[in-house]
């Protein structure tokens, strides 16, 4: 497990991430709220969701107890005009933007014939679509800093079992993944860094938990792990200069992590943790 205090300060740097109210991006707003840094939470999240811990004021109060600086906007990220304004909301406050973190998704586990048009327009909103426009909006700002961008979205796998599955889900968050590669060729000249995170398990969240019941979080990795590999490649550029995509397992052998049993969420299935859906051979 890697400690906070090896990844340096981040106090005084700004992030923008959205979502966050749980989950993984929460895991990662409070790592780096650890570090000192200011934290944009732009998500929905704006009242309690009686089915759904956490709102972005409840994780906002978690950063300033943690030792950062939050701003909670509420913000769907379908919405252009939501998403620039909480990005100018960001840099009025905090004066730039040094991280874009996009972290808001949806999940969309259903073959091409029963995915309805509405469900896959959200994928592509929130999966795509919303991508764009904040590496958009936020590049002049990255500029300025020298910053970085993190997108949660797997490296790309052509395996055709994988492509037969759940491809309106699938292609989506490929997108994501060529629109990050591309950006990181478009940009690199200008200092800023693109890269992309995807767990190589199944990590315990709600999505997991919706989909897979007790038994899926059973056999699935606590969300800290993609929030110590997170914090790894954004605090430590040079060392994964090598590659745009990378798997939470592969940040933290790199920092000479080797046992991952810490972060199993049933501490008694160990043995039993489950691949992540993209990885390997379907």
């Amino acid at each position: 497990m890697i400690r906070g205090d090896t990844m340096g300060s981040w106090s005084g740097k700004t992030v923008f991430i959205t979502g966050g109210s749980r989950g993984i991006g929460r895991e990662i707003i409070l790592k780096l709220a650890q570090l000192g840094a200011n934290i944009t939470i732009a998500a929905k999240s704006d009242t309690p969701n009686p089915k759904l811990p956490g709102t972005i004021h409840s994780v906002a109060q978690e950063v300033v107890d943690a030792g950062g600086q939050a701003l909670p906007v509420a913000t769907d990220a379908r919405d252009e005009t939501q998403l620039k304004r909480a990005i100018e909301a960001t840099v009025d406050r905090f004066g730039g933007i040094d991280l874009l973190v996009n972290n808001a998704g949806f999940l969309g586990v259903t073959p091409l014939a029963l995915t309805d048009t509405k469900k896959f327009d959200l994928m592509h909103a929130l999966n795509t679509r919303a991508p764009l426009i904040t590496m958009r909006e936020c590049l002049p700002h990255l500029q300025k800093s020298k910053g970085s961008v993190l997108n949660l979205c797997p490296p790309l796998n052509m395996d055709e079992g994988w492509l037969g599955a759940f491809i309106p889900y699938t292609s989506t968050k490929y997108s994501m993944t060529l629109l990050s590669m591309g950006f990181q060729q478009e940009v690199k000249a200008k200092g800023i860094d693109v890269k992309t995170l995807w767990p190589a398990t199944l990590i315990a969240t709600a999505a997991v938990g919706m989909f897979s019941g007790d038994e899926g979080l059973s056999v699935s990795r606590k969300a800290e792990i993609m929030a110590d590999a997170a914090l790894a490649l954004v605090s430590d550029r040079e060392r994964f200069a090598s590659k745009v995509s990378w798997l939470d397992e592969e940040v933290l052998r790199e920092t000479g992590v080797t046992d991952f049993a810490c972060y199993a969420n049933n501490p008694e299935r160990v043995a039993d943790i489950q691949r992540d859906f993209y990885i390997g051979k379907f």
